[in-house]
């Protein structure tokens, strides 16, 4: 695992992100602190349009803020090129959104392989990465299967493998079971649970399920711009 063992995973001080449009300003987000330390589960929650998105983006460098700072295992996104960005982004972060974004022409394998593939591993090492994440997720009898061939939760949880298959620090989570069913939701959740045990992975959940957000170790709500802490469980 890349975690560090001192200090915080991923961090933002005084986050703010403002948009601009001619002579209109919105602010989205203001003057955010958040700390996420290594294997901890965090939901944050927030009523549509209150900014989540943009929150997610801006932690896992995809956005710049207006002003603040994210720091992943110290250092300040802000302040790397993009290709340095980048390179965090496929080694110490994950992604995993509602709809599953994998490529339809690829295989199972292939698209959890794929992080790897681009980071120049040889695919005889990228594939058995695969193939071992893809077993720990319960779908090593899918490894040829293109994503039309699987059901949404099977296509999840391909996504989910394909995030963890870089061992990164954090794993952000944006309404990753919103698609799903009960019966596949709630695969989604046991398997979190398992690997915040077996990998001491951290992750970051945006939801708007109450149910998803019971299973984290703490819950935040953004509201106007502001992230407010619920519930601590490890308090």
């Amino acid at each position: 695992m890349n975690n560090t063992a001192l200090g915080a995973v991923l961090e933002c001080r005084a986050l703010s992100r403002v948009y601009r449009d001619g002579s209109l300003e919105v602010e989205v987000l203001r003057d955010v602190n958040f700390e996420l330390r290594a294997g901890a589960r965090v939901a944050i929650m927030g009523a549509s349009g209150s900014g989540k998105s943009t929150l997610l983006n801006l932690l896992g460098g995809l956005d710049l803020p207006s002003s603040g700072q994210v720091l992943m295992q110290g250092e300040d996104m802000a302040r790397l090129n993009e290709q340095k960005r980048c390179q965090i982004r496929n080694q110490q972060l994950g992604f995993v959104y509602q709809f599953h974004h994998l490529l339809p022409e690829f295989s199972a394998e292939e698209n959890v392989a794929m992080p790897l593939l681009i980071r120049g591993q040889k695919r005889s090492a990228a594939l058995q990465s695969s193939h071992a994440i893809l077993d720990r997720v319960g779908l090593s009898g899918r490894l040829k299967h293109r994503p039309a061939q699987l059901s949404g939760g099977e296509r999840q949880r391909v996504a989910i493998a394909r995030s963890l298959v870089t061992e990164p620090a954090c794993v952000l989570m944006d309404e990753p079971t919103g698609n799903l069913d009960p019966d596949a939701a709630a695969q989604v959740l046991e398997l979190i649970d398992e690997l915040k045990t077996e990998q001491a992975a951290s992750f970051i959940v945006v939801t708007h399920d109450h149910a998803i957000a019971a299973h984290m170790d703490a819950v935040y709500m953004l509201t106007h711009g502001g992230l407010h802490l619920q519930v601590d469980r490890n308090a």
